[in-house]
């Protein structure tokens, strides 16, 4: 063998090694592309785990599928081999289903495949075709990528998973197909680089796919910012019904005031006629009526939750409704702040149902109890029949309006800022929301 041969050899294995290289690394990337917009149902430590000991094995089998069978081939096939089946994957493990779930997956995979792209078209018409182009410029692109994920993408698109739940199968489907055109345009007939010809239609594609993901987000952030106006709403509706209550509280008390000038007159003139067991007899039923009255509106002892229970016994009371409490807190420091929002969320919901089912089948409950260092909080309340929600799930709300349709999340919120968890469900013809917080 030649010198020249020799040189060519150690060329091509130099180049072969080269993108073996930036193949591993361009794959290894994707994953933590996905993994910074997607949300496992498992923890973190269980999540590295499994995504380790089942998509590392399935790398190391497409780089030697890339060995034996070459980049074209590989190219054509790479959508059955890494596609599908770290799609099946990651479905199985993930907290976000159906559309959200599929729009996040094909996003982090088109971006991705659009840094390969780009980076293969580099390479070849200004790198020569040797790979040193193509790997340092994913060295690059790849954290960069990742950068503006984090900096700009990560926080809100995971706020919006919570907050919109409607609208991602249009968004899903697009992208889907945007992944199936990249790949079909690249690989089919042939590697593009072999078609010139199909070049111009190449750049439009890649041009075209950035904006079309700027729009998509530029409307998502839409509804976040729609969504926040609406949580702010909700909060400014529930602190006025707390102003309220505390105001029909503070009106009460003048009342009593002025009663109580009454009734001084009456015990001073029956104590200066000398009637002494008729003023004491008279002081007796005005106590008796006091503890009568205010036992009404004293439910604990924490103001702040006692406005609450107040403000919703008489809304209940209006709608025929007796509401049952079972409140084991006492004089201990709560975060009023969050309860608040769960309980006044959690009662309302309850007393929107109680409206939608007959007089005699209202029935509300709530229940309030520790559990080690934990308070657990649990609303139940008849439904309507049809009404089915499973274990874990948030039903979507039927209700119109902007004040509407988020008392769960709402919730779910509160719950989180405390460290604790919310479940809902249906179960024989009753709605249970239990709430458990770190207090």
């Amino acid at each position: 063998m030649g010198t020249n041969e020799v040189a060519g050899a150690v060329e091509t294995g130099g180049i072969e090694i080269l993108r073996q290289l930036s193949m591993l690394w361009s794959l290894f990337h994707i994953l933590i592309l996905f993994t910074l917009l997607y949300r496992s149902k498992y923890n973190q430590k269980k999540t590295f785990f499994l995504t380790g000991i089942t998509m590392g094995p399935l790398i190391l089998l497409n780089i030697a599928g890339m060995v034996l069978l070459g980049m074209e081939a590989m190219g054509k096939l790479f959508i059955f081999t890494c596609t599908f089946p770290s799609l099946l994957f990651f479905y199985l493990i993930s907290r976000d289903q159906k559309w959200r779930f599929l729009f996040t997956f094909c996003l982090a995979d088109t971006a991705a495949y659009w840094v390969l792209i780009i980076t293969n078209l580099l390479d070849f018409y200004l790198g020569g075709g040797k790979c040193v182009l193509m790997f340092l410029s994913r060295l690059v692109l790849f954290p960069i990528l990742e950068w503006l994920a984090v900096r700009y993408l990560r926080k809100p698109y995971l706020e919006l998973q919570d907050a919109v739940s409607k609208g991602w199968g249009i968004f899903a489907v697009m992208s889907a197909f945007y992944y199936i055109l990249l790949i079909a345009t690249t690989h089919f007939p042939t590697i593009i680089t072999s078609r010139p010809q199909s070049m111009p239609v190449m750049i439009l594609i890649l041009i075209l796919m950035p904006l079309t993901y700027a729009t998509i987000f530029a409307s998502l952030y839409r509804q976040l910012l729609l969504y926040r106006k609406q949580q702010e709403e909700r909060i400014w509706q529930e602190q006025k019904q707390q102003l309220e209550s505390r105001l029909e509280n503070q009106q009460e008390i003048r009342r009593l005031k002025h009663d109580m000038k009454a009734h001084t007159i009456t015990l001073s003139g029956l104590l200066g006629a000398g009637k002494i067991e008729e003023a004491q007899s008279y002081m007796q039923n005005m106590v008796q009526g006091y503890e009568e009255e205010m036992s009404k509106y004293q439910f604990c002892v924490n103001p702040y939750l006692n406005t609450i229970f107040s403000h919703f016994s008489q809304k209940f009371e209006e709608i025929g409704v007796e509401l049952e409490l079972e409140l084991q807190i006492g004089t201990e420091d709560l975060p009023y702040m969050e309860l608040c929002q769960i309980l006044s969320n959690g009662l309302e919901n309850a007393w929107d149902a109680s409206k939608e089912i007959d007089d005699h089948e209202r029935k509300v409950s709530l229940q309030m109890r520790y559990n080690h260092s934990y308070l657990i909080i649990r609303v139940k309340n008849r439904c309507r029949s049809d009404l089915k929600v499973e274990k874990g799930s948030l039903p979507n709300s039927t209700k119109s309006g902007l004040e509407h349709g988020f008392g769960l999340r709402t919730i779910q919120d509160s719950a989180r800022r405390l460290n604790g968890e919310v479940l809902c469900y249906t179960k024989n013809e009753h709605f249970l929301l239990d709430v458990m917080v770190k207090v």
